[in-house]
């Protein structure tokens, strides 16, 4: 080996040893910025505020959608494990914990769940928020045309009212269904008897002929354009309706009817915990809770949020409702085994 020869071996030898020491390749470029991949509702998501996060966090955030709580969940038991935060409705966040979807939540690292809102805390499917935080709630009613039906309904029977046959539509969501016409019998919107959901959707195939549409997603269109005048439908959508036509009202009938939250959750195959742990106290920010529910008109767990929403939202019942409708209000459970019943019933009622 000649000089040079050596000279050139010894060269390697230390850029070897001393990696840092060698040039670069284009593939040892920056390092992309941590990504957050968030599962929500449909039209959930403010741009804005996203933005403000990515910009505030220096990450990227990804957004999916789902229409449902049932196509959350199946999708998830597909095996989709790219998602880090979700947004399952009460009674699904139980199901979820029990089939082992959900990661513990660290609640030192969210601050911001010390100002849920009283009525919020210490909730039946999570009383410790174990696995998930409120982020939205309301109550599901009913949205009517004032100038169709002069007088305000006062129970859930008017559904079935053959005056309104073509002008009814009711939400394609089998658990709120079934639980109108159970609540129509005076039974639990949770009942596990199977001869009582028999019974239930005798009742709801008596309705149908009436429904123009099972529809979980436009009914506020369809009570402004006139083509509705009863909506079974969250309040929060019916007073997006409300601000555009004065005519349409909002109630709780006297039955009884869902009060529900949907919930910021952490899912176990999450391979960024920590930025969705930050994400989850982002969300619940006052000023940034108020700013969600100024958009979307659905109430804010945050206690502190009510007073920087837009006063009408704050005396709209549809969106923060009486404190006199509470009472009648129950929280959907998990049902465990007898969701098939349901299942199957809604089936039925949907072929038939």
């Amino acid at each position: 080996m000649n000089t040079l020869q050596k000279r050139q071996w010894l060269a390697a030898l230390l850029c070897l040893a001393s990696l840092s020491a060698c040039p670069t390749t284009p593939e040892d470029g920056p390092r992309k910025s941590p990504t957050l991949y968030y599962f929500t509702w449909s039209d959930y998501v403010s741009p804005e505020l996203i933005a403000e996060f990515e910009k505030q966090a220096g990450v990227k955030v990804v957004v999916d959608t789902f229409g449902s709580n049932e196509e959350l969940l199946a999708k998830l038991q597909a095996g989709a494990t790219g998602y880090d935060v979700a947004v399952p409705s009460d009674f699904m966040v139980s199901i979820m914990a029990r089939q082992g979807l959900l990661a513990e939540l660290e609640l030192e690292q969210i601050p911001n769940a010390k100002l849920l809102a009283e009525r919020l805390q210490r909730l039946p499917f999570d009383p410790d928020n174990r696995y998930s935080i409120p982020y939205l709630w309301g109550t599901v009613g009913i949205g009517y045309d004032s100038n169709v039906i002069s007088r305000q309904p006062d129970s859930w029977t008017v559904l079935w009212d053959p005056r309104y046959k073509g002008k009814i539509s009711m939400l394609n969501d089998q658990r709120e269904v079934f639980g109108v016409a159970l609540r129509v019998m005076g039974q639990s919107l949770n009942s596990r008897d199977p001869a009582v959901i028999v019974q239930a959707k005798a009742k709801l195939l008596s309705q149908k002929p009436l429904v123009k549409t099972y529809t979980s997603e436009n009914y506020d269109q369809l009570l402004i354009s006139g083509e509705v005048a009863l909506a079974h439908g969250w309040g929060g959508a019916v007073a997006r309706a409300m601000a555009e036509r004065p005519s349409i009202k909002y109630v709780v009938p006297k039955e009884g009817g869902t009060i529900w939250s949907d919930c910021l959750v952490v899912l176990k195959t999450s391979r960024n915990r920590e930025l969705a742990t930050r994400f989850i106290n982002y969300l619940l920010d006052p000023t940034v809770a108020a700013r969600t529910t100024n958009r979307l008109l659905f109430a804010s767990s945050n206690r502190q949020a009510k007073a920087l929403v837009d006063e009408q939202l704050r005396e709209n019942p549809a969106v923060y409702p009486l404190d006199s409708t509470f009472d009648r209000l129950e929280w959907m459970a998990d049902l465990g085994e007898a969701i098939r019943l349901y299942d199957r019933a809604w089936t039925e009622l949907k072929m038939q």
